[in-house]
């Protein structure tokens, strides 16, 4: 059964509850980088199940999604109040062929991108963080829930990349 979007709010918040939510993300793209030293491409591109992304797509996704975190933030600052769209991200996942990305790049790109999005996130002054956008599925979001999802979103994928490679041994 598919989580509805308030069922995945909950979920992927929950896992940094009590946290720091930029310590969070300025860990995560080292963390990547050491689960997947030393792992073969071809593992790394293997999908666990027909149905489930491989560690490479899943890579992919965290860059690609840092795109989207950091476009929607600059969005509400630019506009507070801003519809802000939901995207379809197995469509992405055929679309931007995660399937052939390197997975070592992608993590590279990750890094960049994450970089420069708690640079913004780091500038903010306190009236900033409580602007917001309206989420064309989860409704109203802040630029502090923002940084909570974005989070929550990592070390769910984390996990998920941990899962896959114990599995693969």
């Amino acid at each position: 059964m598919k989580e509805t979007p308030q069922q995945y709010t909950e979920r992927v918040l929950g896992y940094v509850e009590g946290e720091k939510p930029l310590a969070v993300q300025g860990a995560t793209a080292n963390r990547l980088a050491r689960l997947i030293r030393g792992v073969p491409v071809s593992r790394l591109r293997k999908r666990p199940a027909p149905e489930k992304w491989s560690v490479s797509e899943i890579l992919a996704h965290l860059a690609d999604t840092e795109i989207v975190g950091g476009f929607r933030m600059r969005l509400i600052l630019g506009a507070p109040g801003t519809p802000i769209p939901a995207f379809d991200q197995d469509r992405w996942v055929s679309s931007g062929h995660y399937d052939k990305r390197n997975p070592r790049q992608s993590v590279e790109q990750f890094r960049t991108l994450r970089e420069a999005n708690l640079a913004l996130l780091r500038s903010l002054t306190p009236e900033q963080w409580k602007q917001h956008g309206v989420h064309s599925e989860r409704g109203v979001e802040t630029i502090d829930r923002i940084a909570h999802m974005f989070a929550g979103h990592d070390v769910n994928h984390l996990r998920q990349i941990e899962r896959i490679l114990r599995k693969e041994k």
